[in-house]
């Protein structure tokens, strides 16, 4: 048993969108195995399909002005931030499958985002930052300390068609957080967001390709599942380059 890997750099938000809508194709029809797609987006915001537009707080001309697009997607939870030194994971995943925690004829959803807080939670962990999660809140967390409050180090969000998951989660590792001003990240007014490399002391400053490492690491370890890099799209696809 195996998970596809492929790391695809920083793409447009929508070229990602189209490259997850060919793999979640292709799970659909059985053609590939499970795959986790890791990737940057520049500057973006996205509305899940509980997303309350109040939560943008920047002006849609100002946003627009600055090549910064607003997506409508189908992921459950409200809006959120994408942009460089954020990781992106998509994991399309069969929940019919053999997965840890299945006790039916397929896993939950919920189960499904609470295992993928635990690949986050072990992530954080190895660059030196405790996380937990914190009911009713689905994501990524700090562990609070003194005066300081829990933050929010990674957001979740998925959809389920025919039992195969999109979209997936978005953690934070070298992110400018002053970009965050412009959305009430998650619809969560009261906390603050934060990153890896804010958490992080000296000895454990994380990139992007150690964290995207680790993600993968702990996404095999999690789902019991060995990771089986592949170099491209076509090449996960079986399509021949022209």
């Amino acid at each position: 048993m195996f998970i596809h890997l492929l790391h695809l750099g920083r793409i447009s938000y929508a070229e990602g969108l189209a490259i997850q809508q060919q793999v979640v194709a292709a799970r659909k029809q059985n053609r590939i195995a499970d795959t986790l797609l890791l990737l940057e987006h520049p500057p973006v915001l996205t509305l899940g399909r509980n997303a309350d537009r109040s939560n943008i707080l920047a002006n849609e001309v100002w946003l627009r002005e600055r090549g910064i697009e607003l997506h409508e997607i189908n992921r459950g939870g409200d809006v959120t931030y994408h942009g460089p030194g954020q990781l992106v994971g998509y994991p399309i995943v069969d929940l019919r499958g053999d997965l840890p925690g299945k006790r039916g004829p397929h896993l939950g959803p919920v189960d499904f985002i609470r295992l993928l807080e635990e690949v986050l939670i072990r992530t954080c962990g190895e660059f030196g930052v405790m996380a937990q999660r914190i009911p009713k809140r689905t994501g990524v967390w700090t562990i609070p300390g003194g005066s300081i409050p829990e933050r929010k180090i990674a957001a979740l969000g998925i959809h389920v068609s025919q039992a195969v998951t999109s979209h997936g989660f978005a953690l934070n590792v070298t992110t400018d957080l002053r970009d965050f001003q412009w959305i009430v990240p998650c619809g969560i007014a009261d906390r603050e967001v934060t990153s890896l490399e804010v958490e992080a002391d000296v000895d454990h400053q994380p990139t992007m390709e150690s964290a995207m490492n680790a993600a993968a690491r702990n996404f095999g370890r999690v789902f019991e599942r060995q990771i089986l890099r592949t170099e491209s799209v076509e090449q996960l696809l079986g399509v021949e380059r022209r």
